[in-house]
């Protein structure tokens, strides 16, 4: 299981793909506080309603000084037609690998059904102007969990 990232901690750099093959680097959003959001599939319900908040605050967001990446092991077609179907606005990035989610911590034991198994751990890391974690939120619930960042960033 991955180390989990804690506030003060430098935010791992990465470049990954976008849904229209494009490199996206973490490093490239230097003087912009970004959230970084790991979720585990594209075009599930779950998933959906998370990438859907975000769209729909993401004008508040981007005014309070904030740039929305989301990350998860699908790859660029996937997110490609997740963007369209829903008309997302926020970057979804592919880390087909788990590399960026391993080094994030959220990538590693879950239990669903009283089983366990490797997966996606659904969190939100806040990485400052610096490229250092200002928040990282591990297990977080798919409904109701942005209008809670935004209330907890005081935007």
């Amino acid at each position: 299981m991955s180390e989990r990232l804690q506030p003060g901690d430098v935010a791992p750099d990465f470049t990954l793909s976008d849904a229209d093959g494009n490199e996206v680097s973490l490093s490239a959003h230097k003087g912009r506080k970004v959230i970084v959001y790991f979720y585990p599939a594209a075009l599930t319900p779950g998933c959906t309603k998370q990438a859907c908040d975000f769209t729909d605050n993401l004008d508040l967001l981007a005014g309070a000084g904030y740039d929305v990446i989301g990350i998860s092991p699908d790859a660029p077609g996937k997110l490609g037609k997740f963007r369209e179907k829903e008309n997302l606005r926020v970057t979804l990035l592919a880390d087909p690998d788990k590399k960026v989610l391993d080094a994030y911590g959220a990538f590693g034991e879950k239990m669903n059904y009283g089983k366990t198994y490797l997966g996606v751990i659904r969190s939100t890391v806040v990485v400052d102007e610096d490229g250092k974690v200002e928040r990282a939120l591990y297990n977080v619930r798919a409904t109701g969990h942005v209008a809670k960042i935004i209330k907890d960033l005081g935007i």
